[in-house]
């Protein structure tokens, strides 16, 4: 795949998920959706106190990622019981809070505060574990509320659901793959915008055993030709959905081919131009190439036994880059599947970020608190560790040449002196 057609599918996408500016970083996996920006000259090297241009308290752990539109940054913020959307300045101030819920608790590494919000700009949405979804403007005032688990049932995913929204047109999209502790039906939801009625429901069924309907995945945006699809994956399948219904248009087996009976899937798919990467639990990871039309299933391009877990992979539109949990990483090319490198380590540690990609180098982080960065290259280099030394789970999010960690007691914003 030439870099031309990727960038010109990753202009595709930022024109189906709303106006973001290439300073911006509106949803988990940022502008394009798939954990990239075309962002250059950030910082390659910080420390707690080197390139920190400002530091936040927060309260506690949170697996949910910052977005940024503008000068504002939105984001997830646990305290005991109560879970909280924060807006906060580029200068680090907090503008305002807004309380979400308060039936917060611990689930496992995280709590229910997980999901992070998504924003087009005017409105900032948000979703809690406790199924919770509001909409607010820029300004704090809140526009709707919708409490899912009262609308459809508790939900019933073993570690806390953490599935975070999508924007398409006037929708939001939800996703509530669960089966572990309940006999409800899986779902996949579209509410509208502006009002938080509901456009869409549909069922999403499964015969994946015991643990394995449970989904922690964010659904992502699919292009064939002229149309677009929804993919969700999850509870042993790749499903592709007709954004104006819900429909299911196609499905693909093999997330579980040998039906174990704990394979729940964390780390979510991404799209790079007309490939479909979706991770499993390891084994395998799929790369499906789309169908000859539109709303046909896609085929198997290839497959990789040893895939991630938790952290998403990345894409530069001509490596696809693997992070697995024990900081090994691996690069493959997107179409043929040939290994160009790895297993390579990192460090030590165990990782629940998933690898951000911006310039040129990926960014990995790790549980405690250390980034590293990589040359993304046909061959293995790292070219700079930090280390803040503070527990993480959450992604990285990258806006106007600044970088955002957050952390069990911090946001952090790394950038480098003056703008230089």
């Amino acid at each position: 795949m030439s870099r031309a057609r990727s960038l010109a599918a990753f202009a595709i996408t930022l024109l189906l998920a709303g106006s973001a500016g290439a300073g911006d970083w509106p949803h988990w996996r940022g502008p394009q959706m798939d954990g990239t920006s075309s962002e250059t000259g950030l910082p390659l090297e910080w420390s707690s106190d080197s390139s920190v241009l400002w530091q936040l308290p927060l309260p506690e752990v949170s697996g949910s990622t910052p977005v940024v539109w503008g000068e504002r940054i939105f984001l997830n913020v646990a305290d005991g019981e109560q879970i909280s959307l924060w807006a906060v300045d580029t200068s680090g101030e907090v503008l305002w809070t807004r309380p979400l819920d308060d039936r917060n608790e611990p689930k496992r590494k995280g709590n229910l505060s997980s999901p992070s919000p998504v924003t087009d700009g005017r409105t900032v949405w948000t979703m809690t574990g406790t199924g919770v979804l509001k909409a607010f403007d820029m300004s704090g005032t809140e526009r709707w509320s919708r409490d899912l688990q009262a609308d459809y049932g508790r939900f019933g995913i073993l570690h806390g659901y953490s599935s975070s929204p999508l924007l398409y047109q006037r929708s939001v999209i939800v996703q509530v793959l669960h089966g572990f502790n309940t006999d409800d039906p899986s779902y996949l939801l579209a509410v509208d915008q502006k009002s938080g009625e509901t456009l869409w429901r549909v069922e999403r069924p499964t015969d994946a055993p015991r643990e394995a309907p449970d989904a922690y995945t964010t659904p992502a945006l699919f292009r064939r030709g002229s149309e677009v699809e929804i993919v969700i994956s999850g509870a042993d399948y790749v499903t592709g959905h007709d954004p104006a219904t819900g429909r299911e248009l196609w499905r693909v087996a093999g997330l579980n081919p040998d039906k174990h009976p704990m394979y729940r899937v964390v780390a979510s798919p991404i799209v790079v131009g007309d490939t479909i990467f979706a991770p499993s639990r390891v084994k395998p990871l799929l790369a499906l190439k789309a169908g000859a039309t539109g709303g046909t299933a896609p085929v198997r391009l290839w497959s990789f036994d040893k895939g991630p877990d938790v952290p998403s992979p990345v894409s530069d539109g001509e490596r696809l880059y693997i992070l697995r949990d024990n900081g090994v990483m691996f690069a493959f090319d997107v179409v043929t599947g040939e290994q160009l490198w790895g297993p390579e380590r990192v460090a030590d540690g165990n990782y629940s970020a998933s690898p951000v990609l911006a310039d040129g180098k990926i960014y990995v982080t790790n549980e405690d608190g250390m980034t590293s960065v990589i040359d993304a290259a046909p061959t293995f280099e790292i070219v700079a560790q930090n280390d803040v030394g503070e527990y993480t789970l959450s992604s990285l999010a990258i806006a106007d040449g600044r970088i955002y960690l957050r952390t069990a007691k911090h946001l952090y914003c790394i950038g480098r002196p003056n703008g230089g």
